[in-house]
């Protein structure tokens, strides 16, 4: 397959299958997987204290970062959730906490409201599918391939899914950035744009180091706000106060793709 075209359209027709297989699992075994890819992050992606970690608000039974995120925020870490602020550009991720005051994003999806910009050092990548290779499929938008382009020190990309959705290949293309690290429920594998190979948690610890010192990272620590128990946008900030708020079921609030690429 090498007319971009082609290409395009198989990966349209398999970016549709491959969500819709995704959606179609018993929530309860989609629990099991998440629990399980985030006991592999907790356990091998220690984020440094002063480190901004990017993530995305779940969308379409994706695996939820929720979770894992407030474990590093109480190390120290600064999260920070991305907004799509003109069509065919970056993302720009801009500070999160609990109580931190919210605005409707596109499809009404909440983003920070002034909470000030950031550059991600770290940042969990949903993907629709993967391949052997580390390569994704997001949206179709672009928007993660270019912000990974864009940031002037190159953030650590770390891909998580379903083993269930892996894929011989994508048929990358140059513009196609691969993820570090891939996690599913299975484990956690190097990636990189070679063939994946797995990690212990040990290991994958090791690579996260030799990484953040080959890109300099983290970068400069911006303090955090402290909460300020005035709670702005109860969607974004009650898995924080109560952790089974959600349970295995889409946040409220999550009408559409968003940030997605």
């Amino acid at each position: 397959m090498k007319d971009w075209n082609e290409i395009k359209a198989w990966r349209k027709a398999q970016r549709a299958e491959l969500i819709a297989a995704r959606e179609a699992f018993p929530a309860a075994q989609r629990q099991a997987w998440s629990e399980r890819i985030s006991a592999s992050l907790e356990a091998g992606i220690p984020v440094p204290a002063g480190a901004v970690v990017g993530y995305c608000w779940p969308h379409r039974s994706e695996f939820d970062a929720r979770f894992v995120v407030r474990r590093w925020r109480e190390h120290g870490a600064t999260a920070a959730l991305p907004e799509v602020v003109e069509k065919r550009g970056p993302l720009r991720f801009s500070r999160w906490w609990p109580g931190a005051p919210m605005r409707p994003g596109v499809y009404d999806i909440p983003v920070p409201d002034g909470t000030g910009v950031v550059e991600p050092d770290i940042a969990i990548v949903p993907m629709n599918g993967f391949d052997e290779q580390g390569y994704r499929l997001g949206y179709g938008g672009g928007y993660f391939d270019r912000t990974l382009a864009a940031l002037g020190r190159r953030v650590i990309a770390i891909g998580v899914s379903f083993e269930a959705l892996r894929v011989p290949t994508i048929h990358p293309q140059p513009h196609d950035i691969p993820m570090d690290i891939v996690v599913t429920e299975a484990g956690i594998h190097r990636a990189g744009g070679t063939s994946l190979v797995r990690l212990t948690p040990e290991e994958c610890m090791a690579e996260l180091k030799m990484l953040m010192r080959g890109r300099d990272l983290p970068r400069p620590r911006i303090p955090e706000p402290r909460d300020t128990g005035s709670y702005a946008s109860p969607v974004c900030y009650a898995p924080e106060i109560a952790p089974d708020y959600f349970g295995a079921a889409d946040a409220p609030g999550d009408k559409g793709p968003g940030t997605r690429d």
